[in-house]
């Protein structure tokens, strides 16, 4: 009897837990009668239907998409490849994410294709394949990603989530149903229909009211809410019937994007990376632009004052044109995207007239994701903005995300080739975190000779308890020190400390003490000074200090992809020719050796970070080593 009573308290504390958490989650009533108004009386989608001849004969006309036609043309011929249960759950057996997801985005990617293409030619010759297609994606066992589905419950029809990878997929089923309209045939309109109340609307609507399904992105500040949120609620937007239902979607996720806001600090930092920012923020952007859209202006989520700062991450982050560090799961080719560039620069009147003429419109040519193609491709509020008058201002000397301890350091407007630099304190329970506290990387000319290696490949390993077992996510893979033969620690107490921050035309100098990144009793002083001068073509001086209550080991780091020699015991050549970097290293008297080692971990396109050990050869109670960096050649006469 006293364990049923304790079952039936254990089951109704849980269940009103659950009744007020998906309550939390839930609009105010009188947000979806006001937005109920605002919205159409019929579903309408982004973009334009096929019937809109005007709008998509421009598109025809367009240079930008005179390959769209031919390329759907191929894939007519091309076999789609089968959704393989064996390989979905080879993610659930070894931990390999990419064959399946190769497979399943070239079958999700297969439709918009074809879609564009029926919609610019409008002779009926694609809707054939576009609805097998179709019917090939409904017939998969879930929308969802298998290293988003580890329980394979999802697999197994046990229950439906909500991934980044289905809620995409929703907005473009959506979209197609609503652009090509009763030129499907009645049967796929309704499989569609189906498929997305089964898949999306149903779930992601008893998440809200009942808390079950449970999807953790809703109240979360990374990517994920961005992306299920835009998804989701473009696709209710374009497909449910009901004016309340839909606005209810909509105030949803007017009121839950606040999660992902709280996600940046106030400066506009994104912790996640570069990469991150472009497909997060990107989609914060497409559900802003559907929103305004489908309320004709009056829910602007871009108008909110932490936005545009939000917005300005991607350009602040440039260290030398075109090159941008790779903190987090970062690629080290990450740049932000220029299509979303040009639509920022245009709504926030940046006047980065060149981005806007190459990528604004249709002058940004096709895409596989058709709500992005119908928000973007067609005018919207960024592109009926009237263009700025003001070129956009030089960079800045330096960009200092005060919150977040980072420092972007860029040469004067008179060096021709001078040395860049990015610095990060920050904390190692970050968004997409790597134990990177006091890391830093180096750019000169095109290249970066040294560098942060960015993200490994995508493995089970990679989102588990051995995520740090990762040689280029834990410390050993980034230029930072090794204290008493420890790495760092993980989470929010390994943070760095500012201790001082002072700019100037001449120099940037930034002082952290990394003590709480190290569990090392032992350490009783651990600082590391970077001094960034910009004197003739600029250097960079690392200076770490180290006090122990008994003699300990202490080594730091150097990381690089690029050929390196050394010419002298205490000097260091590394990269390549005009874009090579000369090190000095000084440790005042006291014994070093320079230990190589190449760190064998997956990273993309096969790239093999070397990491150059500085390692002093006995232990020390006390000790300081100065590492400058500065262009190991001098510029070019003119």
């Amino acid at each position: 009897m006293k364990a049923s009573l304790c079952l039936i308290v254990a089951f109704t504390v849980s269940s009103a837990w659950t009744t007020m958490a998906s309550a939390e989650n839930l609009p105010d009533p009188a947000r979806v009668s006001e937005l109920t108004r605002l919205l159409p009386p019929k579903p309408v989608g982004v973009g334009r239907p096929i019937s809109d001849r005007k709008a998509w004969d421009a598109v025809a006309a367009s240079p930008h998409f005179e390959g769209a036609i031919s390329r759907a043309s191929d894939l007519l011929k091309q076999p789609l490849p089968e959704a393989d249960d064996e390989i979905y759950l080879e993610f659930s057996r070894n931990g390999n994410r990419t064959r399946y997801q190769r497979i399943q985005r070239t079958r999700h990617s297969r439709f918009p294709s074809l879609v564009l293409a029926e919609c610019i030619e409008n002779r009926g010759r694609f809707l054939p394949a576009i609805e097998e297609a179709i019917r090939a994606v409904c017939s998969e066992k879930t929308w969802v990603m298998p290293a988003h589905d580890r329980s394979l419950n999802n697999f197994y029809g046990r229950e439906i989530d909500i991934d980044l990878n289905s809620s995409a997929t929703g907005w473009n089923m959506a979209t197609v149903a609503w652009w090509l309209g009763d030129k499907l045939s009645p049967a796929c309109r309704e499989l569609v229909q189906e498929e997305l109340e089964r898949r999306i609307f149903t779930p992601y609507e008893n998440c809200l009211k009942i808390g079950k399904p449970q999807m953790w992105w809703v109240t979360c500040t990374s990517n994920w809410n961005a992306v299920c949120q835009a998804g989701v609620t473009g696709a209710a937007l374009a497909a449910i019937e009901s004016p309340q239902r839909r606005a209810l979607f909509a105030a949803a996720a007017e009121k839950n994007i606040e999660h992902f806001l709280r996600g940046f600090t106030s400066d506009g930092y994104c912790s996640e990376g570069l990469g991150y920012w472009n497909y997060g923020f990107g989609h914060f952007v497409l559900l802003a632009e559907t929103l305004c859209q489908a309320t004709d202006g009056e829910l602007d989520l871009m108008a909110e004052p932490r936005v545009e700062p939000i917005a300005m991450f991607g350009r602040r982050l440039e260290i030398l044109p075109g090159i941008y560090p790779a903190f987090a799961d970062c690629s080290v080719t990450a740049r932000p995207d220029p299509e979303l560039m040009a639509w920022l620069s245009r709504r926030f009147g940046w006047g980065m007239k060149d981005v806007e003429t190459s990528h604004l419109l249709l002058a940004a040519g096709p895409t596989t994701s058709l709500f992005q193609f119908g928000l973007f491709r067609f005018p919207n509020s960024a592109s009926e903005t009237s263009p700025a008058k003001a070129a956009p201002e030089t960079a800045a000397l330096r960009d200092w995300f005060e919150q977040a301890g980072v420092l972007i350091c860029r040469p004067s407007s008179s060096g021709s080739r001078a040395l860049g630099a990015a610095i990060k304190g920050g904390h190692n329970a970050e968004h997409h975190n790597h134990n990177d506290v006091g890391s830093y990387l180096v750019a000169l000319g095109a290249s970066i000779p040294l560098v942060d290696p960015g993200s490994e490949v995508y493995t089970a390993r990679t989102f588990s308890t051995k995520r740090y077992e990762s040689g280029v996510l834990n410390s050993f893979g980034h230029p930072v020190p090794m204290v008493a033969g420890q790495l760092q620690r993980t989470g929010r107490q390994a943070a760095a400390k500012v201790l001082k921050a002072e700019w100037s035309d001449a120099a940037d100098t930034l002082v952290l003490d990394l003590r709480d990144a190290y569990g090392v009793k032992e350490v009783v002083k651990l600082e590391r000074e970077f001094v960034f001068s910009r004197r003739e073509s600029g250097s960079l001086t690392v200076t770490d200090s180290v006090q122990f209550s008994s003699p300990q080991k202490f080594a730091t780091a150097l990381i690089t992809f690029s050929e390196w020699k050394q010419p002298a015991e205490n000097r260091l050549v590394i990269g390549k020719g005009q874009d090579a970097v000369a090190v000095r290293i000084d440790a005042q008297g006291v014994g070093f050796a320079i230990r190589p080692e190449e760190i064998q971990e997956d990273l993309s396109g096969g790239r093999i970070p070397k990491r150059l050990g500085i390692e002093l050869t006995q232990p020390v109670e006390r000790a300081t080593i100065t590492i400058q960096i500065a262009p190991a050649a001098a510029p070019p006469n003119g």
